[in-house]
């Protein structure tokens, strides 16, 4: 699910990159997934891509296994041959899975531990665990409400949520360092806004907010600052950003990560 407030949608009865994949955040995180994820898919013969029907920014990894599966509790976005299910139930038997995918996924469920346990059970010895969620609390505005959010995430606290799981993180960085500015801007100010007389925005029970129309020149700028994760996170991990994006393996032995939040 995206996470720039303002400047994307919310859901509550489905998600809107169904109908506008075409829309800028969910391009700009097709290219920073890739840049870090894909040198650990590696040729995995079975992958599992949990939350896959708000997956116009996972195309970059069909194709990479010789068998795809798609799991979501939306059935709308999921190509035929999907799962419909739940990822703190995962309808699959014991190491199952060379690399489970779950992009912008454990922030949605509760309990927390339980999806990670799943998830760790149906990888195989070795298998690569790939994870986004939405970072810092402070951040929290009625966005997360409508998508029915249960926590956000600063890095310590996603890598310390991946090793209590039984996973080894072999990396972890915050994504959209270059919109962070705006996005931290954005955030505060709508805060600020929803403590007011007026309150937070209300959505209808079952209503999928619209994506905000965002002008050609906005959207090039945005994109255009997105450009700057692209550069840098082959090289180095970010510090700060809008999202947290965490590999890891599971292994017998749990390496350490010396990392910051």
């Amino acid at each position: 699910m995206t996470d720039m407030g303002m400047l994307l949608g919310t859901r509550t009865g489905g998600s809107p990159s169904i109908a506008q994949s075409d829309y800028w955040w969910y391009r700009a995180r097709t290219r920073i997934l890739e840049t870090v994820m894909k040198p650990y898919v590696g040729t995995p013969r079975r992958l599992l891509d949990v939350g896959s029907a708000d997956g116009p920014s996972v195309t970059w990894l069909r194709g990479t296994a010789e068998h795809h599966v798609s799991l979501d509790v939306d059935p709308r976005g999921l190509a035929d041959g999907g799962v419909c299910g739940s990822a703190t139930g995962l309808p699959f038997a014991d190491a199952s899975f060379d690399v489970v995918a779950a992009f912008d996924v454990i922030e949605h469920c509760e309990p927390e531990a339980t999806a990670l346990a799943e998830i760790q059970r149906v990888l195989a010895p070795g298998g690569r665990l790939l994870m986004s969620v939405p970072a810092y609390n402070w951040a929290w505005t009625s966005h997360d409400d409508h998508n029915h959010h249960h926590r956000r995430y600063t890095r310590r606290r996603a890598v310390a949520a991946v090793r209590a799981a039984g996973l080894s993180p072999v990396r972890a960085t915050y994504g959209f360092a270059g919109t962070f500015p705006m996005f931290a801007a954005q955030r505060l100010v709508t805060r600020l806004q929803e403590r007011g007389p007026a309150g937070a925005q209300q959505l209808p029970d079952g209503g999928v907010a619209p994506l905000p129309e965002v002008s050609p020149t906005i959207e090039k700028v945005l994109l255009g600052a997105t450009r700057i994760d692209e550069r840098l996170l082959p090289r180095l991990d970010l510090p700060f950003g809008s999202s947290v994006l965490v590999v890891a393996v599971k292994t017998d032995r749990i390496r350490s990560l010396d990392l910051g939040d």
